[in-house]
């Protein structure tokens, strides 16, 4: 009798992976996808599991798994899947040797996120069959399923997550590992070689996969009609099944599709056959809706359901019914509480230097995102990862263009350690060959912070925890033509402002890096927690704005948290009046 274990999402798609047969695991971490590369490292005797330096070269190392015949997968968020989506585009067109899959989180609400892409979108124009799961069982099962229907039609297959799904737990029944013995390698390059006279052969081949899989998508029974004889019915995937159920119970009947691309055209219309009103609940775009009206079908779409951010229960039973839905009435509001850089934070003292500069910041993601917040309300920008290198070129050869005089708008790029290696490096070289006279600063606190402290490949660890060799960040940018570089204690704000003032006016490329271990690592040498002499407080509120979370104002003094506090310093050298003491700046 199988087992039974309660697992979040991502951890049950893990076990998907290990129960599926799957030999070869790269990702790049990104929230809310992380835990499912992170579980496999569990699974190390029967599967390779490794963090990439990004999201494409993930793909293409389970793309070259696949050629070998082996399964193999990747895991993303959905801003991840753009940066993947030039081997996943063409390899659709290959097709598979082993099955390939691939999980992307999408993030509706953007709770950690920078936009709130639909990854339907990918799957359609990549032509890439896609699967939706409900809940942490789904993940496992719809695991294990993706890869039969990789390998049975020749296409990747992708898995849709959402926040949601992916951090919710579930109870999942655990199953042996099917193992797979790798086939004798053949080559054929008229199916792996994408030069315009094969890639031409396989657009026909992709074609008539299109139309097995619309065939398919008819019958499968990952598409499943609940009928409870109402004249309402939803058409729904993922978690607006779940919300749905939830708000309406056997109010409505409903069409739960499993599989989200293609998307079945005679089962919705034998479907919407059984009911007066039809509703299609689907988060951010209309993709299902514009499906139905393309086929003839009047539908509720858009019109009552919210086109932007996440839905809940009540949002679903008031557009469907006009009642709200009570539920945990017991509970108080939570207080609103905004991120904020931890005690002890690396990046802490360079934004309060560069606020206190008042440059114009190219910022990029990662921990120091937070800086762009008040009151350290020192970050310009924030597009994507590496746009915090390449971004500031096309800033300041613009300013430099159009005749301003040098050092009038003096601008900084900043980018992390692990977003450096991510997409950091082409900018950097960019910068240096069209000669750029720009500033780059690389945060380097040793990880992947904003998702949970993952290693990379600059810090000498592999996703085991085991020694691998480690990027040197100094010799890659002089490798890249960078004259100037410059290493800094983020943490003494005084060196920190010298240094900058110092390579802002040195009228050519340089890098600054300012490098101290996150405060949340094991290998963080905590100091003991700083003191106020209250005499000695002026009550300027000046510590306040290196917005750390150990201090606050009592009685018109600064006080500081023993808890929290990690003795790291900062706010004693902010302090002109001397009121801190004790701790280490470090």
């Amino acid at each position: 009798m199988p087992k039974k274990s309660l697992m979040l999402g991502n951890h049950a798609i893990a076990r998907g992976l290990y129960e599926a047969g799957v030999t070869v695991v790269s990702s790049y971490p990104g929230t809310p996808s992380t835990e499912i590369t992170f579980a496999t490292a569990q699974y190390k005797d029967v599967m390779h599991a490794e963090w990439s330096p990004n999201e494409k070269v993930s793909c293409e190392v389970a793309v070259g798994a696949s050629v070998a015949g082996a399964r193999s997968f990747t895991g993303m968020k959905h801003v991840g899947l753009n940066v993947a989506s030039d081997p996943l585009y063409t390899f659709s067109y290959s097709g598979v040797g082993g099955g390939l899959v691939i999980a992307i989180a999408d993030d509706p609400g953007m709770h950690s996120s920078q936009n709130e892409q639909d990854s339907r979108r990918h799957a359609i124009a990549s032509k890439c069959l896609m699967l939706e799961p409900a809940d942490s069982r789904e993940c496992l099962e719809f695991t294990k399923k993706a890869y039969d229907l990789s390998e049975e039609y020749d296409v990747p297959v992708l898995i849709r997550l959402s926040t949601r799904i992916s951090h919710s737990q579930g109870i999942v029944e655990l199953n042996e590992r099917v193992e797979r013995k790798l086939p004798d390698y053949k080559k054929d390059a008229a199916k792996f070689v994408m030069m315009p006279a094969f890639a031409r052969g396989r657009r026909v081949v992709v074609d008539e996969r299109e139309r097995k899989l619309a065939e398919y998508a008819e019958v499968t029974p990952l598409n499943v009609i609940e009928d409870n004889n109402s004249d309402i019915g939803i058409i729904c995937a993922g978690t607006t099944y779940q919300y749905s159920k939830e708000a309406l119970g056997d109010k409505a009947n409903y069409l739960k599709l499993g599989m989200v691309n293609p998307l079945p055209t005679e089962l919705i219309k034998k479907f919407a056959e059984k009911v007066k009103t039809l509703y299609i609940a689907e988060e951010m775009d209309p993709i299902i809706e514009q499906h139905c009206k393309a086929i003839g079908l009047e539908v509720k779409g858009k019109e009552v359901f919210p086109r932007i951010g996440e839905y809940s229960q009540s949002i679903i039973r008031k557009a469907v019914s006009g009642e709200s839905f009570e539920s945990n009435d017991f509970c108080e509001p939570i207080t609103v509480r905004p991120p904020v850089m931890c005690a002890g934070c690396s990046h802490r003292g360079l934004f309060y230097v560069l606020g206190k500069l008042g440059v114009m910041v190219n910022g990029d993601i990662g921990c120091y995102t937070l800086g762009a917040t008040p009151p350290l309300s020192a970050m310009d920008t924030c597009i994507c990862m590496g746009a915090g290198v390449s971004a500031l070129h096309g800033f300041n050869i613009a300013r430099r263009r159009s005749g301003e005089e040098p050092g009038k708008t003096p601008a900084i790029g900043i980018v992390g350690d692990s977003t450096f290696v991510h997409s950091g490096i082409t900018g950097l070289i960019n910068i240096v060959y069209n000669q750029s006279n720009s500033v780059v600063i690389i945060a380097d606190n040793s990880i992947t912070g904003m998702t949970g402290g993952q290693n990379t490949p600059a810090n000498g660890r592999d996703i085991y925890g085991n020694s691998a060799p480690s990027i040197d960040l100094e010799l890659m940018c002089k490798a890249c033509g960078v004259n100037r570089v410059t290493v800094i204690n983020p943490g003494d704000i005084e060196e920190c402002e010298r240094i900058i003032r110092q390579e802002l006016e040195a009228g050519e490329a340089s890098v600054i890096i300012a490098r101290k271990p996150c405060s949340l690592l094991k290998t963080f040498e905590k100091k003991p927690p700083l003191q106020v002499t209250p005499e000695k407080c002026t009550g300027c509120k000046i510590c306040l704005k290196i917005c750390c979370p150990a201090l606050s104002f009592t009685d018109k003094k600064a006080t500081v948290n023993q808890t929290l506090c990690v003795g790291c310093g900062v706010c004693s050298k902010a302090c002109k009046f001397g009121a801190f003491t004790g701790g280490k700046n470090s």
